[in-house]
């Protein structure tokens, strides 16, 4: 049985397959500062997305997440808007890089298409697991390694890097 009150827990936004970073940061905004921007992740398939999300949220995906162009303003979307996570069954490279790179967690689920819009989710990336406490069910995945696990709770690359220089200029 799945503890339906532990937290984090987020409500899915679930997308297909194919979903590219011009769907996630459009380029008739990309002039526009990063939460300006934010505010049309996703207009064209979803108009309501950027101001129904709430933070914790999880974005699902199918198949080929985050292909096209390689502007990092798709992860700085979703990131802005409070998304806590993106499963789907995979990912471009590019965009997969650029998620983690940025501080979110972007993980591999085979079974992405069992979860509905709506399902509350609770996301274990170190472990490898996603809880649907809606369903009351498990979902495997390949757990996050140590090394991306630190760099995602440092909020991203560089601000773990700069936690490293940080601790290496004191020993």
């Amino acid at each position: 049985m799945i503890d339906p009150v532990s937290p984090p827990a987020g409500r899915a936004f679930v997308f297909g397959d194919n979903i590219d970073t011009d769907l996630l940061a459009p380029g008739h905004a990309m002039k526009l500062d990063p939460a300006a921007l934010a505010r049309h992740c996703l207009e064209a398939i979803d108009p309501a997305f950027a101001t129904t999300v709430r933070p914790g949220d999880v974005l699902v995906g199918g198949a080929n997440f985050g292909l096209g162009s390689s502007r990092e303003q798709a992860a700085v979307s979703l990131k802005l808007l409070g998304i806590s996570a993106v499963i789907a069954r995979s990912f471009a490279r590019i965009f997969y890089r650029n998620a983690i790179n940025l501080g979110l967690p972007a993980l591999i689920l085979p079974d992405a298409g069992a979860i509905r819009a709506g399902d509350l989710l609770r996301i274990d990336a170190a472990q490898g697991q996603v809880f649907n406490l809606t369903r009351n069910a498990v979902y495997p995945t390949s757990p996050m390694p140590p090394h991306l696990m630190a760099m995602i709770a440092s909020g991203g690359l560089i601000p773990h890097l700069r936690q490293r220089l940080a601790r290496d200029s004191r020993s």
